[in-house]
């Protein structure tokens, strides 16, 4: 079963993470985590089939087309683990503190299982930090973890390597305002206790847009990111 993986590797009478489940049809959540465990990194999320597909990016995403972050496929999460922002406690899988540093939609080139199959995955993302086209493309050579890169597409919303790093500009949760170490000192919400409840993008979003956008816009932001992008 798709959560199979997921639901073993925790005890959820312990664990605040949600046991979720698989959520019939597909959509278009997207989440980044930020994810302070024994090392600090992200978490890359990408709704399929019910399920969020998930990366870790050991040193965050870059909007830096000429940087290519290493991002390690793990478990498929539940859809409802894009709305969990608390502290795992430590012993357990994953043990740490865990912040939605980024959320919103994306939308594939093609046909993403054949993508995924193929090892190039080409989309979009609309999210409040990270927009525009991305690549993860899978390292030939094999271990005991799957390797993928994670690689900005060159276009209106990519950055040089002499820019500012996103991760340090915007280093806070899009959701709640706090940084990690409020987090995990469980400090309140900065932006309201509706931050959770009220984002765009709850379950009971609707589906035909992204980001609140028409499907006519949608589309013309599309080809403007295909006209000048580049692999």
């Amino acid at each position: 079963m798709a959560l199979d993986n997921y639901r073993k590797k925790r005890r959820f009478a312990v664990t605040p993470e949600p046991r979720g489940r698989k959520r019939p049809g597909s959509g278009h959540h997207y989440a980044m985590h930020k994810h302070a465990a024994r090392r600090l990194h992200y978490d890359l999320r990408l709704e399929l089939d019910g399920v969020m597909k998930s990366w870790a990016v050991t040193r965050g995403p870059s909007l830096d087309p000429g940087e290519k972050r290493l991002a390690v496929a793990v478990e498929d999460h539940p859809v409802e683990y894009n709305s969990f922002e608390g502290t795992i406690p430590a012993g357990e899988y994953g043990g740490g503190t865990v912040m939605i540093w980024d959320r919103g939609r994306w939308l594939p080139e093609g046909d993403p299982h054949k993508g995924l199959a193929k090892g190039h995955l080409a989309f979009e993302l609309d999210g409040e930090k990270l927009r525009g086209r991305w690549h993860l493309v899978r390292l030939r050579e094999r271990d005991r973890h799957e390797n993928w890169l994670l690689i900005k597409g060159d276009d209106a919303q990519a950055r040089g390597p002499d820019d500012n790093d996103i991760l340090q500009e915007q280093p806070f949760s899009v959701v709640t305002g706090r940084s990690i170490e409020e987090i995990a000192a469980g400090k309140g919400d900065r932006k309201g206790k509706a931050g959770l409840a009220q984002h765009p993008y709850s379950r009971s979003a609707d589906t035909s847009s992204i980001g609140g956008r028409t499907q006519r816009e949608k589309a013309a932001g599309r080809h403007a990111w295909r006209r000048g992008a580049t692999t």
